[in-house]
Formats: structure tokens, C-alpha cells, sequence
């Protein structure tokens, strides 16, 4: 069978006499091309031109009258990215190639000057920046949202008590509150690695040129303040080799894409009959082909699904980088995949968890009746008879010798009468058997990040004062529109 033919390409525009009078083979330069990821990077791009631009006006290497044109044809092209119609043909290597071609030619030997003192190098790391700084700042502001909404609800469900799981079996009571401060606190810390992310990629790097800066009289500094950029890379060779940054875009989304993966795998536990303490609202429910009795969580399984190429785009980066040399490498034009799928990709499982969570009830009964036998409690027994002057090691042996004894009689921990209690041990009281009851199991436990009201009240307030406070980064961070109005403020005249 005939394989299908690949797109028609040229390439000529970044070849030259040395290069070579002939053109690429037309089957490599298909091969080789990154346009079909690089057109989701064109309004970056083409900030980043007109911003380059008001830069060359500056310092004087270019005119009034060109700086004029080439400023106002990006505009009009970002106007067109924006709505959807602007139309990058195929026959350059990337998008950075294609927009210079089509501005020489509707403007000429005027659309010739806008590569002065410019490489593709320092170029594309422009405009991976300005994604990857949007983009971590949009999905900090949906996962700061969300973990918001997780604290509003953790508000109500205090009086809910759960138990809480190590190696997968029942541990102790707590109340849902606890656990859903739990995922939280967890999404707060994958908050924390975008926060970095967008601090890694907050700096502007244009004017590094190929590998070593430019002789020509350029000024970096207008550049980062038109981009809002608050400092410059340091070291251009450095600079046009480093895509740490983009490692850590693609670690703060697998890190928000794991806490979300957690969290799912509770709630398809919670919602089985197994378990029962969620109820899952019809809204939301999948259900079988077959099995007419189904009500699936498949919302979260697939949440947790999604992870997995968070994770593999975590994982692409890093094979990406290793061993390369110092410097720019044709390598690095397949990171557009792992970086421009990573922001869809976590916003998408954010939404669909936000989204859900409402359809989700606990049911207070079958929660409590899971931790009402008394064995959950059993540390709050020993640590009663601790609290009597008993030595924690001889309370938890006489603990555990109660324990076994309703195991060999076959009843509940709760049901062991004071009378059988004291028998193993005379500190046994009735203020010690109190404890068997799991809502005041989860009172006693005051210590800070315990599981009493107050101190869960504390880590609402602290989860609300976190995601508050990483709200306002993602908000100071300047959308896309608003840095087309930053460079076209700055007078080129």
C-alpha cells in the first residue's frame, strides 16, 4: 500500500549559499518540521516578535516607519491567532520561520529586518517561556480554586466520622473533614511546584542569540519590561540549552495530576459497596453495557488515569535533557509535546474533579457504623491508660490483651464489659472505656494536625490562607492580551 504523502515543504527561508543552493529533501524537512506543535505556540511567538521589535526601535536599528509596519503585521496576525483564522502554511521548519516568511512577503525588505540580532535559539526559548508561564499560571488559578472548594466542603463535614486507613486497613476515626483537608493539603503542595514553575520560567532570555549574545547595540532590559519579565537569564550559552524550566512545568503538572490521582482512588473506594461512604449523584454515575445494576465512578478512574501521561510527559523531559551537550540541540524541538500537552491535560482532570466533588454525599450512617465496634479506638485506649500514669508500652500490651480477649469471645472491642478490662488491668476505668466512642476519639486527639474540631478548623483556615495567597501569583501574571497591550503602550514613534 502507498503510504500517504507528507505535506509540501520547501524550507528556504533559514538556508543560505553555505547552507546549500538546494533545497531540503522534501521527505526530511516533513520529517524534521515542528509546525503542527509550533502552531499552538504562534500568539507567543508573535508577542515575542513585536516585542523584539519595540526593542530594535529603541536602539535604533530600525526606523520609525519599518518598526511601524512589522509591529502592526504581528498585531494583525496575533488578532487572527486569537480568533482562530490566521493560516500558517506549510514549507519552513517551524512557526518562527513561517511568520518571518509571510511578513517578507506582504512587507518585503522591511519583514528582512526582523530577525536583527535574533536567533531561532533564543527566539523559541522566548516563546516556551511566555507558555509556560501562562500556562502554570492558569492551572494554579484552577487548582488553587479547587482546593478552596475542597475546604468550603470540609466545613461540612465535621460531624462526619470515618475511618481513617494504614496498609489499606481501618486505623483510627476521623472526621471527613480531616480527609478532605487531606487532599487539600496535598493539591496545595502541587500548587507550591507551579508556583516554581512559574517563577523557573519567569525570566526573559531573548537577546542570547545563537549561543553568545550579539555585537549589536541591544538593550534586554526593554524586552523583560514590555513581557513583564522581572529579570534576564544569565548566561546566553546556558540560556539557549536549558529547558530546566519546562522539567519543571512538566513535575508541577504530574505533581497536581498525582494529588488529583489520590484523591480519585479514595473516592472509587468510598463509593463501592465495600465501603459505602460516598454516594455517587446520578449526574456523574457511569453505567454498565451489560450490568444493568451499575452505578461506576468512571469520572475518577479516569482522573486517575490521566496521571499516567502527566507522568510520562514528567518522564520525556528528563530522557529529553540527558547526556546533551551544553548549548542548543535539534533535541530540543520535541519537548513542544510533553510541554504543550501538560496545561490541557491537568486543567482538564481540575474541571472534571470540580465538577464532580457536588455530585458526591457521604452517608453519615454507614461512616460511623465502620468505626462503632471500638477496634479503631484502641490506641485511644492505651493512650487513656497513659494519661492514668501507666507506661505507654504496659498500656498498649494490656490494650492489646482486651483486644484479643473480644476477639476470642467474638464480640465488639466496645462491647468488653469494665468488669473483664479491669481483670487484665486495674487502671481500666470507665473514663477509659469512654474513648471507645469514635466521635470522642476524634475530639480527644488536640495535638496540632490532629483530628479534633479545632485543630481541623485551623488547617481549613491555613488550606484557604494558602490557596488565597497562590491565587493572587497566578493573577499577577499577565494573560496574553494583556502583554499585547504592554508592548503596544510603548511608544516605537
Amino acid at each position: 500500500m502507498k503510504e500517504p504523502s507528507s505535506p509540501a515543504v520547501s524550507g528556504g527561508i533559514a538556508r543560505t549559499d553555505a547552507t546549500g543552493t538546494a533545497e531540503m529533501v522534501p521527505e526530511l524537512l516533513a520529517w524534521t518540521t515542528s509546525l503542527s506543535h509550533d502552531r499552538h505556540l504562534v500568539r507567543e511567538d508573535l508577542l515575542g516578535s513585536a516585542a523584539h521589535v519595540t526593542m530594535l526601535r529603541k536602539v535604533g536599528l530600525l526606523d520609525a516607519d519599518d518598526a511601524q509596519k512589522l509591529r502592526g503585521a504581528l498585531f494583525a496576525m496575533f488578532d487572527e491567532a486569537t480568533k482562530g483564522t490566521l493560516v500558517i502554511p506549510d514549507g519552513e521548519e517551524d512557526v518562527h520561520m513561517a511568520i518571518e516568511a509571510r511578513l517578507t512577503t506582504d512587507l518585503g525588505q522591511t519583514g528582512k529586518r526582523l530577525h536583527t540580532a535574533r536567533s531561532r535559539n533564543d527566539q523559541v526559548a522566548l516563546a516556551l517561556r511566555l507558555h509556560v508561564r501562562d500556562q502554570a499560571a492558569r492551572t494554579l488559578a484552577e487548582t488553587t480554586s479547587l482546593a478552596l472548594e475542597l475546604a468550603e466542603r470540609a466545613r461540612r463535614e465535621k460531624d462526619v466520622i470515618i475511618p481513617a486507613y494504614t496498609h489499606r486497613q481501618r486505623a483510627q476515626p476521623v472526621s471527613a473533614a480531616f480527609v478532605i483537608s487531606a487532599w487539600a493539603n496535598a493539591l496545595l503542595r502541587a500548587a507550591d511546584a507551579l508556583a516554581v514553575a512559574i517563577d523557573r520560567a519567569n525570566q526573559s532570555p531573548l537577546g542570547c542569540g545563537a549561543c553568545s549574545g550579539t555585537s549589536l547595540p541591544i538593550e534586554r532590559d526593554v524586552v523583560a519590561k514590555v513581557l513583564h519579565f522581572p529579570a534576564l537569564t544569565a548566561n546566553a550559552l546556558d540560556t539557549i540549552g536549558d529547558r530546566d524550566f519546562a522539567i519543571d512545568w512538566t513535575y508541577a503538572g504530574a505533581r497536581v495530576l498525582l494529588s488529583l490521582s489520590r484523591l480519585a482512588t479514595d473516592v472509587v473506594d468510598f463509593t463501592t459497596s465495600e465501603f459505602g461512604y460516598l454516594k455517587i449523584g446520578d449526574a456523574i454515575a457511569a453505567g454498565s453495557s451489560m450490568m444493568p445494576q451499575k452505578k461506576n465512578p468512571d469520572v475518577f478512574e479516569l482522573v486517575r488515569a490521566k496521571s499516567a501521561r502527566g507522568v510520562g510527559n514528567l518522564s520525556a523531559m528528563l530522557t529529553l535533557v540527558k547526556g546533551l551537550p551544553t548549548g542548543y540541540n535539534r533535541d530540543f524541538q520535541d519537548d513542544r509535546q510533553a510541554v504543550l500537552d501538560t496545561g490541557p491535560l491537568v486543567r482538564g482532570a481540575v474541571r472534571a474533579v470540580r465538577a464532580a466533588m457536588v455530585h458526591l454525599a457521604f452517608d453519615p450512617t454507614t461512616c460511623l457504623a465502620a468505626v462503632s465496634d471500638g477496634s479503631t479506638q484502641a490506641t485511644d485506649v492505651a493512650e487513656a491508660l497513659v494519661r492514668k500514669g501507666v507506661p505507654f508500652r504496659e498500656a498498649y500490651k494490656a490494650t492489646g490483651q482486651v483486644v484479643h480477649l473480644a476477639r476470642e469471645r467474638k464480640i465488639d472491642l466496645a462491647k468488653v464489659s469494665l468488669d473483664d478490662a479491669k481483670a487484665i488491668h486495674p487502671s481500666f476505668d470507665a473514663s477509659v472505656l469512654a474513648v471507645l466512642d469514635p466521635r470522642v476519639a476524634v475530639a480527644a486527639k488536640k495535638s496540632a494536625g490532629g483530628t479534633a474540631p479545632e485543630r481541623v478548623s485551623e488547617q481549613i483556615d491555613a488550606i484557604e490562607s494558602a490557596a488565597k495567597t497562590l491565587a493572587a501569583r497566578a493573577a499577577s501574571i499577565p494573560a496574553l492580551e494583556d502583554l499585547k497591550r504592554s508592548i503596544e503602550a510603548f511608544s516605537i514613534a
